[in-house]
């Protein structure tokens, strides 16, 4: 069942990365030959203020948007895993921003966000706040991205529906009658045995999270942002190549990507086996 999406991973990731390595070590334009420069590109990132910026702004959207999603997506499955009137139409409800294209949810955080007649600046209003310039300043900015790209969570409700639908109603029992308490049970019980299905969700939305912010900042910031707030590194790598015609730059940018990805990745995993294992340890 894996093999149609093994084979469009190695045929539309895989290879086209593998190929494009050796670009890397070049200076290229795609008008000329490319010329064989070592290692220059990489020496050239280390001293990049923007590429260094777009690294910053990757891990903040990263930092901020990925726990949001991830804490929503199990909140909601918590809230309507138990079957009552009209639940399919909340549980769909909840999964419909998932098949909305990004274009469409940029185009309409376009109007939500805008500071004068925006939704979100007039419901401020109403309660006395001042509503900020969202995308003339550098962090509000960063902050439209993350609250664009958080209601996104269709696809963890799912799985984090089918993990919990998946828990024997006799083990949730038993803790209850053991005396504890409904946040006892859901520390000490319904999250480990749920922490797989986190786990594989925290890792997927980290690495989709250095590729999705590509439509929005592109949209929402217009491709950079105030002092480059919205350059994040594919948008980077998208620039550099297609604007400036530096392909073995924009590559470069791309491989280092991946690196930052598997260095995230592999820090996470670590971290969350530690925590399972502390589980296990306590218990």
């Amino acid at each position: 069942m894996l093999t149609p999406y093994l084979l469009g991973l190695l045929l539309l990731i895989v290879i086209p990365a593998a190929l494009g390595l050796p670009l890397a070590f070049t200076a290229y334009n795609a008008l000329e030959p490319p010329t064989f420069i070592g290692l220059d590109n990489f020496v050239e990132l280390i001293h990049d203020d923007i590429f260094h910026k777009a690294i910053f702004n990757s891990l903040f959207f990263i930092v901020l948007a990925v726990p949001l999603r991830l804490l929503g997506a199990f909140a909601l499955a918590l809230l309507f895993l138990r079957p009552f009137r009209g639940n399919g139409v909340y549980r769909a409800a909840a999964y419909l921003p998932a098949v909305v294209p990004d274009i469409a949810w940029a185009l309409a955080w376009l109007w939500l966000l805008n500071p004068v007649y925006g939704p979100i600046n007039q419901l401020l209003a109403l309660i006395g706040l001042p509503g900020p310039a969202w995308m003339a300043d550098e962090y509000g900015a960063r902050f439209a991205i993350v609250m664009m790209m958080s209601w996104q969570i269709g696809e963890g409700f799912v799985a984090c529906l089918a993990g919990l639908g998946d828990i024997p109603r006799e083990t949730l029992e038993q803790s209850a009658v053991d005396g504890a308490s409904a946040w006892q049970t859901l520390a000490r019980v319904t999250l480990p045995l749920v922490s797989p299905i986190l786990l594989i969700l925290l890792l997927r939305d980290t690495i989709l999270s250095l590729q999705t912010s590509f439509v929005p900042a592109f949209i929402l910031g217009d491709g950079g942002g105030p002092n480059y707030a919205t350059t994040f590194l594919p948008m980077y790598s998208y620039i550099t190549a297609f604007e400036y015609l530096r392909f073995g730059y924009a590559i470069a940018v791309t491989w280092a990507m991946y690196a930052l990805t598997a260095l995230l990745v592999y820090a996470q995993y670590r971290v969350a086996l530690r925590w399972r294992l502390g589980f296990g340890h306590a218990e």
